[in-house]
């Protein structure tokens, strides 16, 4: 084992300091109860109820994808320039807010804003938790813990959703609104864990310039010129979008098409879910698993192409194969995830501008999640779901070989430097 992984593994399973883990299990609570969207399973059955349209429903989810996306940069500059705490706060005060909405107003424009609040909510989160955390274990010297950390928070939040969706069916018989005020109190909680964070300390030094207090589109450009002047930065950061959009794609647009290929009775398909959802929540939660083995990078590659090649896997498979390949490649986005928010972290220089940067990730992932999501479209038109997914390993592959190449130039490029100092 190279004496660097070595290092790292002997670092993550030293015991943080007692306000370390104070503040990961904060963050733990505020990711589970700030995601907890309690009427998930049946918001489109609520919208019907009140009187909305089918037309008007997924009008109203277009709008929200695009508000969210242009909602990113600034709110990214937000938290950098807030702290992001602050903006922790803010996004969950929002989250309050935006869930109540639909109780006060079930109608097609308290449900348009409903939805814009909670673009808004989510845009001041996206960035700003991942940052702060980062930048809190890195204070203390703990960064060795920021990936299990990162991982237990997202495994939670998902056992959680597998232990309250169940019970949504029924508490709707006992209040018809009960999923929303219970999202807004679960929000609530989640402002009480952002508020209980403890501050970072302001950086000082050469190495952490200060924010410069000028304008939000000045802010985002020197936010862009960081990402220009990083070596690794915007290779990794296409890296990661091969694992957000086969998982983004695979559970919201092929889910039910390729059960329903394999003639899997709709009923069972909730089933499936859940079991998707366990493999992932335990893939998050095992994140060392890989990273005592390999580099983080290498381990987001070959988790990556292990999606890829288990969505292919279910060309030849029938019912049951499908089910098993869907739990792999679950599990595999459960373990990668983590481990490719650290890349990004680590890869981001001393900077004031770190949530804007995490934004621009993330609007770069959307946007090829909505022009992979056309061409899905395209294919299921087609009838050619088979090629679909054997294409779609393929171009994954392809990808992930490109950014290897590039990731090792530019590494050879960076030691060359230092090999010739004295």
């Amino acid at each position: 084992m190279p004496l660097s992984l070595l290092r790292a593994r002997t670092a993550r399973r030293v015991r943080p300091p007692a306000a370390v883990l104070r503040a990961i299990r904060l963050n733990n609570g505020f990711q589970l109860l700030f995601n907890l969207l309690w009427w998930m399973p049946v918001f489109y059955e609520y919208q019907k109820r009140a009187g909305l349209s089918d037309s008007q429903i997924f009008g109203i989810q277009s709008v929200y994808y695009v508000a969210f996306c242009l909602l990113e940069i600034p709110t990214g500059v937000v938290a950098d320039r807030i702290g992001q705490r602050r903006c922790m706060q803010l996004g969950a005060v929002v989250m309050v807010a935006a869930n109540l909405l639909p109780v006060a107003s079930p109608s097609f424009a308290g449900f348009m804003a409903h939805f814009l609040a909670i673009a808004a909510a989510r845009s001041l989160v996206s960035g700003a938790s991942s940052a702060y955390l980062y930048e809190y274990l890195r204070e203390h010297g703990a960064q060795a813990h920021y990936v299990q950390a990162e991982g237990t928070a997202r495994a939670l939040g998902l056992w959680a959703k597998i232990a309250c969706w169940p019970l949504v069916g029924v508490l709707t018989h006992v209040r018809h609104d009960a999923p929303y005020v219970l999202t807004a109190l679960s929000a609530l909680g989640s402002l009480a864990c952002a508020a209980a964070l403890p501050a970072i300390a302001a950086p000082r030094g050469a190495d952490h310039p200060p924010v410069a207090r000028v304008g939000l589109l000045d802010s985002a450009r020197q936010a862009v010129g960081v990402l220009g002047r990083s070596r690794s930065l915007g290779p990794l950061m296409v890296q990661g979008v091969a694992v957000f959009t086969l998982a983004r794609i695979c559970q919201v647009n092929l889910f039910q098409p390729l059960l329903l290929e394999k003639h899997l009775p709709v009923a069972d398909h909730g089933a499936v879910l859940s079991a998707m959802t366990v493999a992932e929540a335990v893939g998050s939660a095992r994140t060392g698993w890989m990273r005592g083995r390999v580099s983080d990078t290498t381990a987001v590659t070959v988790l990556s192409v292990v999606m890829a090649l288990t969505l292919a896997a279910t060309t030849l498979s029938g019912a049951p194969g499908t089910i098993l390949w869907l739990c792999v490649f679950a599990a595999a986005a459960g373990l990668a995830y983590p481990v490719q928010r650290n890349l990004i972290n680590a890869a981001i220089p001393a900077t004031p501008y770190r949530a804007t940067l995490l934004s621009v990730e993330s609007i770069i992932d959307r946007g090829v999640c909505a022009l992979v999501a056309l061409a899905v479209g395209a294919y299921l038109a087609a009838d050619r779901l088979d090629a679909l997914l054997v294409h779609a390993a393929v171009g994954t592959c392809l990808l992930l070989l490109v950014v290897g190449v590039a990731l090792r130039r530019l590494r050879r490029e960076g030691a060359r430097p230092a090999a010739g100092q004295p």
